[in-house]
């Protein structure tokens, strides 16, 4: 499985079904994340279509890999997911150990940061994922390359550039 709409297949059928936190198919969630990585190339993009799979479908690593979904790309998915008795903050700093699994992550935090989204959540849970999706970001931001920072959050979440002038 070496196409990227080969994989685009495989995460909607992964994820059929399933609806994020404010109702919208999950497999949106996951398109709009590998489109902020095409700038990156296929790699990026198949892993942006597939970072949710492990943690929110019963698809496994070795499935994945018999699938033919090539080892690197399983290799990111994999950094990128989190783990049953990791805390998010140490999740988020293993994914810093990988420049490929940090843009992926990067992707994903403005993604889940938009405020369209974020809108559609009781005030409560939108002020504790802002929070928790702005601390990620102060650790993310920094094992990243600014231009590729950029590139990302123009395409995903525009909103975040204002945090971004900031931060830099």
């Amino acid at each position: 499985m070496t196409s990227v709409r080969e994989i685009e297949i495989l995460a909607d059928g992964a994820h059929a079904g399933q609806t994020d936190k404010i109702g919208v198919p999950y497999v949106e969630h996951v398109r709009a994340v590998a489109a902020g990585l095409r700038p990156f190339g296929d790699e990026l993009v198949m892993a942006g279509l597939l970072h949710d799979i492990l943690e929110d479908t019963d698809w496994t690593a070795e499935r994945l890999r018999k699938a033919g979904v090539t080892a690197r790309v399983v290799e990111i998915v994999e950094a990128v997911t989190h783990q049953a008795g990791t805390a998010y903050d140490d999740m988020i700093r293993r994914v810093t150990a990988d420049p490929q699994a940090t843009l992926v992550k990067i992707a994903d935090n403005a993604h889940n940061s938009h405020p369209d989204r974020a809108a559609r959540l009781p005030a409560d849970q939108r002020e504790r994922l802002a929070a928790k999706y702005r601390a990620a970001r102060a650790v993310l931001w920094p094992a990243a390359n600014r231009d590729d920072i950029e590139a990302i959050v123009r395409v995903i979440n525009p909103s975040l550039l204002g945090e971004w002038d900031a931060h830099s």
